[in-house]
């Protein structure tokens, strides 16, 4: 018996991408989203094969990747990006743990691949530390996933 190795691939040159972006916190999510959008550039995406929007908060991400994809069909894979920080309420942990939960729950329900690039991070630091590295990230998983689905859909 041999073992079917499927290689991972990073070519962007057809893939369609979707980003929904959060506002709030705006220069970590602006970092994000470009750090994001060059490394898909690099990678071959095309401007037109990328559509995408913004939404006040990391709580809106979901359900803007929802919306994005039944307008959409045709995407290979999506991006969330927000930064959330934490202050000194509970809040923190609701807006972290639901948002990260409503993209679980739509990559469950719709077999769309989302690289989850919402930063959550005690401080304005830790943020100014990761947002280039986590956006090259997020875009290096779209992409991966994107060819993946692809190739096995």
């Amino acid at each position: 018996m041999s073992i079917q190795f499927i290689e991972p691939n990073l070519k962007g040159d057809d893939l369609k991408i979707g980003i929904v972006s959060a506002r709030f916190n705006e220069w970590a999510c602006d970092a994000l989203f470009e750090s994001c959008y060059k490394e898909l550039k690099a990678n071959g995406v095309k401007d037109e094969n990328i559509v995408t929007t913004s939404v006040p908060g990391a709580l809106e991400v979901p359900f803007a990747l929802m919306m994005l994809q039944k307008a959409h069909p045709d995407l290979d894979a999506m991006v969330a990006i927000g930064c959330v920080i934490r202050g000194e309420t509970y809040h923190f942990e609701l807006v972290a743990n639901e948002s990260s939960r409503g993209i679980t729950n739509l990559i469950a329900a719709s077999g769309m691949s989302i690289a989850n690039c919402i930063l959550t991070v005690e401080n304005e630091e830790q943020a100014r530390a990761r947002v280039i590295e986590k956006g090259r990230d997020a875009a290096r998983v779209a992409l991966e996933m994107g060819n993946l689905r692809r190739f096995v859909g």
